[in-house]
Formats: structure tokens, C-alpha cells, sequence
């Protein structure tokens, strides 16, 4: 069981030392990785994902429960500890979606298999904004539908302790709900975004600058605030969204009001 992972600071682009020398995340939290394009987000959570043990180029080092991760000499194992969610996720299985959950389940000895395939299905269409059948084949999916299939299996079905998501908002699903869930889960949330919203739905965030951890916030009461006024926008947005979706009009009387 990981109740914790450390990112011990290696060196900047310039090989400068990290200005955050440790990072520790606990189990049940959201960490987001903030910063602008190239300064090194996704190198953070690949980092994470290959259980760097300073042969990467940042040189940092991963710690489970404040072990270095170098000392794991089971491979398997290890894989086995990260799943990540990212941008550009294809099925090459022609299996339905159904039989895929199925047999999922079934491969990681879990009880009521068909059972708990109906409830990730159940989950993912929360998340999805396209219906997905039990009988679609994985190969259809579109890439929203692929990516909330995956968020649904991994909150539910796979026992990965740590999951990393890369840019959710471009994932075409209900994000907010995704990150929710998979955070009940007492899971190890780390999510690169350039979304406001997600970024302030997470407990903390690091500031990624040059290649290197820059900074690290720590959400505070008023930032929640503004969250809860941004999920409000978000909500009417969604709304004008599906409207014009299902080829309807928006009128000038339209107010957010009737959404309230």
C-alpha cells in the first residue's frame, strides 16, 4: 500500500538545483502541475511513472513510503503502482467494452466481475459526453470515450495507487467529476493542467519553470471560492454547449439564471 510518494529535487535545464527540493504527496490528495508550455510538466509525471532513481535527465529521484524506488527490485511490481490517463489514448483490442471491463476485473481477481463492469460503464458515461454501449467495440471509441472509459477503469477496477492524468481538459469529459472520483478513491492524484478549474480543485499545485519544480501553492479558502463561482460559469457553459449540440438555437433572452 503507497501512502506516499517523494520527489526529491534534481536540476533544472540549466542545471540548476530544483528551488522545491522535496515534494511529498499523500495518499487521497490532487496535485496539480502548473506552468507554461515547455517548462517541463510532462517530464514531472514521467518522472513519477518510471520511478526515476536520478538517471533521468532531471536527475530526481522517486521515493514510495519514503523508500527510494531504486530499492524495489520487483519491475512488475512497480508498473503496477502507476497508471496514467493521457492526451492521446487508442485501443487496439477488438473487444467490446463490455467483455474489455470484464475480463479486466477478472484478470485482477476482483469479486462480482460482471457486476463491477456495469458500474464503471455507469461511471464512465457520467463522465463521457458521447453514450457508450457495453457492445461498442474498444476500436470505435472516440477519443472523449476512450478517455473516460479509462478514468472509470482506473478508479473502479485498476488497483494503481498513483494516477497521473496529462491535460484532462482536452479529454472531451466531465473533468471535474473524473478528478472527484478518482480522489475518493484514495488514490495519488497528479494532473498536469492549464485548466483554472482543475488547477484549484487540487489540494496543491507545483510551478513548473525552466524544467524545474519552481514553486509549490497551496490551495487556500479564497481560491476555493473562486472555484465555486467558476464551476457555476462552467455549468452554463456546458448547457450552451449541449444545446447547440443537439442543433438548437440560443436566443437573446437566454439568461444563466434559469440555470440557478
Amino acid at each position: 500500500m503507497i501512502n506516499s510518494i517523494s520527489v526529491v529535487g534534481g536540476k533544472d535545464k540549466n542545471g540548476i538545483p530544483e528551488a522545491v527540493q522535496c515534494l511529498e504527496i499523500m495518499a487521497g490528495e490532487i496535485l496539480a502541475v502548473v506552468g507554461t508550455t515547455g517548462s517541463g510538466k510532462s517530464m514531472l509525471i514521467a518522472d513519477i511513472e518510471q520511478w526515476a532513481d536520478g538517471e533521468t535527465p532531471s536527475q530526481r529521484r522517486i521515493l514510495i513510503n519514503q523508500i527510494p524506488a531504486g530499492e524495489f527490485t520487483e519491475d512488475r511490481l512497480l508498473r503496477g503502482m502507476a497508471a496514467e490517463v493521457s492526451q492521446n489514448m487508442n485501443f487496439v483490442m477488438d473487444l467490446t467494452v463490455k467483455d474489455f471491463l470484464y475480463l479486466h476485473a477478472c484478470s485482477r481477481n476482483l469479486e462480482q466481475p460482471e457486476t463491477l463492469a456495469e458500474q464503471v460503464l455507469i461511471y464512465a458515461n457520467r463522465l463521457s459526453g458521447e453514450p457508450i454501449s457495453s457492445q461498442d467495440k474498444l476500436t470505435v471509441l472516440s477519443g472523449g470515450q476512450s478517455r473516460a472509459l479509462m478514468v472509470a477503469d482506473v478508479a473502479l477496477i485498476s488497483d494503481a495507487p498513483v494516477v497521473l492524468l496529462d491535460e484532462l481538459e482536452n479529454a472531451g469529459i466531465d473533468r471535474l467529476a473524473a478528478l472527484k472520483g478518482l480522489a475518493l478513491q484514495n488514490k495519488i492524484v497528479v494532473l498536469v493542467t492549464h485548466d483554472p478549474m482543475l488547477a484549484l480543485l487540487a489540494d496543491r499545485r507545483v510551478i513548473m519553470k525552466n524544467g524545474g519544480m519552481f514553486a509549490l501553492h497551496t490551495t487556500t479558502g479564497e481560491e476555493k471560492r473562486v472555484l465555486q463561482k467558476l464551476e457555476k460559469n462552467n455549468r452554463q457553459i456546458s448547457f450552451l454547449r449541449d444545446q447547440l449540440r443537439q442543433g438548437l438555437t440560443i436566443n437573446e433572452e437566454w439568461s444563466p439564471t434559469t440555470l440557478e
